[in-house]
């Protein structure tokens, strides 16, 4: 074992019997540990180290010269210099290298394991224990990584290294990380492995310079037949890929780590695995023999890290104290827990991490399937607490469950389609049908309402069936009707002219956790964190970013931009970062107007700042240390990172989509693109196009039957596919009035919804609040603007607008209204709704 992580987040896998600890938040985030594993592509997609091997040759050691390759911070450029002194030689340059082979940080889903951190972020906190700045260089194998150590161009190897009798000898290695033993994996519809001998006549494929490498090699001159081949890690090659590859090639096999394998396994089930290759292996990091202060400073760190999750059945208090770890069952869906722009978020999530951080506790988050109940994985021991926006009834606590006291309130109300009669009584439900999701408290509503005479009928959908499906179904007239929260209701309304709001159902009802009856000191501390932090401002941020839509940006007033005017107080500027990345600048600029409105003081509740609501850490990822509010620091720290993005994709990608995948990736974090381009691959759509193809994937992200089977997990699909059409449409008017000056890298080819551009004889000059020439603006379904000529430059106060997951542009809402999806809530969730 001891492969790296292939390009980015994808080639991770869960360390979850050792490791246990909080990332760090955007807002607040924890992943899993991402190994450094090898992934294959095909001949076109990862780089072979040689000709394919017929005969046994002799693995390199770690010490082999070889051609120096460029260096990169985490493929963020940086000066690179020469070190070999210990702990107070970095100190006295403030900087602490680390390498691996991580090409971005965006992590796979926690669906299961305790939550832990994969390397990048173990290696951020170490940094900031020590009071360095963190830089990254990137090699392509673990011999690369080792080499880079020992010339002194990185202070330690952070990534999953197995320790080896040479690696002890050679280098100072830390305290395990983790065990894990080398498997040998198929497809399905592959002949199994089960046996050595299984591999006679097959082709094995590893990555280069890792002890799996130097296993196959042993393999090969026990069995002649077997052809080995090797390859090396690619910015954009991924675990995903490397076993499509497999299902795709008769005879492929490769060799994975066992954990690894489990962690796919939660959400794949067309591989197989075989024989075992190896004992029992530790994964360790890396540092110099000569610096053993940083060897024990490193160990002192992971002693406290590395803390094990015992297993228990147990949720009391005092054995929820002794192993340090909460366990929160939960659903992956919209607003209880979800990845985006590669943060962990969700309300239940968020919450959780504050009370668990509170108690010095390690968060485990277990998320339960669709199709399963979350009260009976409580009451079987799997969980301490349990919630996903979940209706406190009377049912429920007869279940031998207790709720916690509530940590929000919401309302029931019926929708239905437009083109059957309203309904706007209780009366007006008799004959009508209600189809609810499975496992709501919904149900208890409507079994109520039979009880008091209403002649209603009631279907359960399919528990694979979200609240987004069935309020798109009744907009579409597949259902005659359901029920949702009164916001979520509102919203599908707005967004759709063929759903209606009906009748209210409830008073607002209370939402809470569950905790099971015996463990009455967790429900005292619970109720005693719920009843001071709803008293917090941070509490009522997260309220509006997960559940109320914000209007601010809808009811902006469109002022205009001529021929020969400037777009916005930055053209210069971003013409000055577009150039340096190739990039160009009337992209960047239209991209600035969707994120902050040319506002340079813009900040988003989740942290993220600037023209280009970048955040913090990524900004200084790319050398732009925070606060990212001077413009031009923002602004380079922006395009910079797009720059990065735009070079995770695959060479086969044309520039032009490649751009808009960015934009994508920008928006919903890159492990969601990744998933999108794999479903559409399924689909039979393009993976290389975004518009009309992988755009059609992305929506159906946010559906489980999708969502499920993906590594990044449920998507809040609607949100990159109207900002990457928003920005399309702006880009290219904006290069209609600057045509003059405009060196576009492609020709303007994204579709163009809604109506025509038009350009205003009016101009504004920018106020923070400027939008771009010629932006449809279709009027809402209410709130609607007033166009008059002496509000298009009223002088706007300043505020801090919403984060970019949160903005509804108002250029996507009469395409919405016609498209067979619902987009996602400027609030911070697809559709927030009662469990």
């Amino acid at each position: 074992m001891g492969t790296p992580p292939l390009s980015g987040t994808d080639c991770g896998h869960t360390r979850s019997h050792r490791l246990s600890c909080p990332r760090i938040l955007i807002p607040l985030t924890i992943c899993l540990m991402l190994m450094l594993c090898g992934c294959d592509r095909s001949d076109n997609e990862y780089a072979p180290s040689g000709e394919q091997i017929q005969g046994a040759n002799t693995s390199p050691t770690e010490n082999t010269k070889k051609t120096p390759r460029r260096t990169k911070t985490r493929d963020y450029d940086f000066e690179n210099y020469v070190e070999t002194g210990d702990l107070k030689a970095l100190k006295k340059r403030g900087v602490i290298r680390f390498v691996g082979l991580s090409a971005d940080d965006d992590d796979m889903l926690p669906r299961s394991a305790v939550v832990t951190m994969k390397h990048f972020h173990l290696a951020t906190e170490l940094a900031e224990r020590l009071g360095l700045e963190p830089r990254w260089v990137q090699a392509s194998s673990p011999e690369h990584a080792l080499q880079l150590l020992n010339e002194g161009k990185a202070d330690i190897v952070a990534a999953n290294l197995t320790r080896t009798k040479e690696r002890e000898k050679n280098f100072a290695l830390s305290q395990a990380i983790d065990d894990t033993k080398q498997v040998l994996v198929t497809s399905r519809e592959n002949a199994p492995i089960d046996e050595i001998s299984d591999l006679e006549g097959r082709t094995l494929s590893v990555l280069e310079g890792s002890t799996y490498a130097d296993t196959a090699r042993k393999l090969k001159k026990k069995i002649p037949s077997l052809k080995l081949d090797f390859w090396e890690v690619r910015k954009s090659g991924n675990l995903d890929r490397l076993l499509d590859r497999i299902n795709q090639e008769k005879d492929f096999v490769t060799i994975l780590d066992s954990n690894m394998v489990d962690s796919v396994a939660d959400y794949r089930q067309d591989f197989q695995r075989g024989a075992i290759l190896s004992d029992t292996e530790e994964i360790v990091w890396a540092t110099r023999k000569k610096n053993p202060n940083l060897k024990h400073k490193l160990n002192t760190f992971l002693t406290r890290k590395l803390v094990s999750a015992p297993e228990r059945t147990a949720s009391d208090w005092k054995s929820i104290r002794k192993s340090r770890v909460l366990r929160l069952l939960t659903y992956n869906g919209p607003t209880s827990y979800f990845m985006w722009q590669g943060a962990l978020m969700g309300f239940d999530y968020d919450l959780a991490l504050k009370f668990a951080k509170k108690h010095d506790l390690e968060l485990q988050v277990i998320v339960v399937p669709y199709d399963e109940s979350l009260i009976d994985w409580l009451k079987a021991g799997k969980g301490d607490i349990a919630g996903a926006s979940t209706t406190v009834t009377e049912e429920r606590n007869k279940q031998g469950i207790q709720f916690t006291t509530p940590y929000l309130e919401m309302r029931e109300q019926v929708i239905s389609n437009t083109k059957k009669p309203k309904i706007e009584t209780l009366q007006d439900l008799n004959g009508r049908t209600l189809t609810l999701r499975a496992y709501s408290s919904f149900i208890e509503t409507a079994r109520a309402l039979q009880k008091s005479g209403i002649d209603l009928k009631i279907e359960i959908a399919d528990p694979d069936v979200s609240y987004a499906q069935l309020l798109n179904m009744v907009a579409d007239g597949e259902i005659d009707a359901t029920i949702a929260d009164a916001s979520a209701v509102k919203i599908a309304a707005n967004l759709r002219d063929t759903a209606t709001g009906g009748v209210m159902l409830s008073d607002p009802r209370a939402q809470a956790w569950m905790v099971l009856p015996e463990n009455g000191r967790l429900l005292a501390h619970l109720n005693n964190f719920i009843g001071k932090y709803r008293k917090t401002d941070d509490y009522a941020i997260k309220v509006r970013t997960y559940f109320e839509p914000d209007k601010r940006f809808a009811k902006k007033i469109a002022a205009r931009v001529q021929p020969g005017e400037d777009i916005s107080p930055y053209d210069n500027l971003v013409k000055s970062a577009a150039r340096k990345h190739d990039i160009d600048w009337l992209l960047v600029t239209a991209q600035m107007w969707q994120e902050s409105s040319f506002n340079p003081e813009a900040e988003s509740p989740v942290g993220a700042q600037g023209l280009l609501q970048v955040m913090p850490r990524t900004a200084e990822e790319m050398g732009y240390p925070p606060p990212l509010f001077d413009p031009e620091r923002g602004v380079h720290a922006g395009v910079k990172y797009l720059d990065w993005l735009r070079d995770r994709f695959d060479p086969e990608v044309d520039l032009q989509n490649r751009l808009w995948l960015s934009l994508a990736a920008y928006n919903a974090g890159i492990g969601h693109v990744y998933d999108a381009q794999r479903l559409a691959e399924e689909l039979g759509l393009d993976r290389n196009v975004w518009f009309d193809n992988v755009e059609v994937a992305m929506l159906k992200l946010s559906e489980p039957r999708y969502f499920k089977k993906a590594r990044y997990g449920y998507a809040r699909g609607a949100e990159p596919v109207e900002y990457v059409r928003n920005i399309s449409r702006l880009y290219r008017a904006y290069s209609d009035v600057k045509s003059e000056d405009v060196t576009s890298l492609f020709p303007h080819e994204a579709p163009l919804l809604g109506s025509g551009f038009t350009r205003s004889k009016q101009s504004c000059r920018y106020a923070h609040w400027t939008p771009s020439d010629g932006a449809p603006l279709p009027l809402a379904p209410e709130d609607r603007w007033q166009r008059s000529e002496d509000l298009l430059c009223q002088q706007q106060p300043k505020a801090i607008p919403p984060p970019q997951a949160q903005r509804q542009s108002p250029l996507l809402l009469q395409q919405a209204a016609d498209a067979m999806w619902i987009p996602s809530i400027p609030g911070g969730s697809t559709l927030p709704v009662a469990y």
